[in-house]
């Protein structure tokens, strides 16, 4: 059967606080700052299966999260070894026949960032199922909405990298993936650009519509 590859992003150095914030929603092994990561979505959903079978047989790398949903099935791998976590990268690409070009492009759905935010806003965002910190009244608030969702956590990453920004919380299953970070202007603005440089440089190696 034909498997899809929506995404596909390796990630060098998983941040402190996005380490973090998955091991507190993984069911897997837990990662942990510093670690390699590779993120993969594909379609059908239960495909997912057969490639976390075979990146965990061949190389060493340790599981953190499988999600079969609807219509998507998304894995992440990690290991302190990148070379690990690329080889089992090369591997789930060579079982389905693709390359990292085969993967989908990323399409940003909204990108925005809302200044000084009020205590209702906050109290609100603050109350709902989220697993990261909470957000602040008067900061600034930067979010992402993209397409596939996982892309999400690559937004994430490079952003944590780049700016001195709070992480809120992060969704990268289900149609479209969302991002909500916090930092005053100056530094919200700072993760948006590193966001919108972290895409490109993604579509560059991406299938075109």
């Amino acid at each position: 059967m034909q498997i899809s590859l929506r995404t596909f992003v390796f990630i060098d150095s998983l941040q402190p606080q996005l380490a973090s914030y998955l091991a507190t929603s993984s069911q897997g092994f837990l990662p942990t700052p510093g670690d390699a990561c590779l993120w993969i979505e594909v379609a059908p959903g239960m495909a997912v299966h057969r490639l976390s079978d075979i990146a965990l047989k061949e190389t060493s790398v340790r599981m953190g999260e499988q999600v079969v949903e609807r219509s998507f099935g998304s894995m992440e791998i990690h290991y302190r070894n990148q070379s690990d976590v690329l080889e089992a990268g090369n591997i789930v690409l060579q079982e389905i026949g693709a390359t990292i070009e085969s993967r989908m492009a990323c399409r940003i759905a909204w990108n925005e960032i809302i200044y000084a935010i009020t205590p209702d806003h906050a109290t609100l965002i603050n109350r709902q199922l989220r697993k990261g910190s909470m957000i602040l009244p008067g900061r600034s608030m930067f979010i992402l909405e993209v397409e596939p969702a996982g892309y999400a956590i690559y937004a994430a990453n490079q952003a944590e990298k780049a700016a001195h920004v709070t992480l809120i919380d992060v969704k990268p299953f289900g149609n479209f993936g969302r991002l909500t970070m916090m930092g005053n202007e100056a530094e919200a603005r700072e993760a948006a650009r590193a966001v919108e440089k972290a895409i490109d440089q993604i579509n560059q190696h991406a299938q075109k519509d």
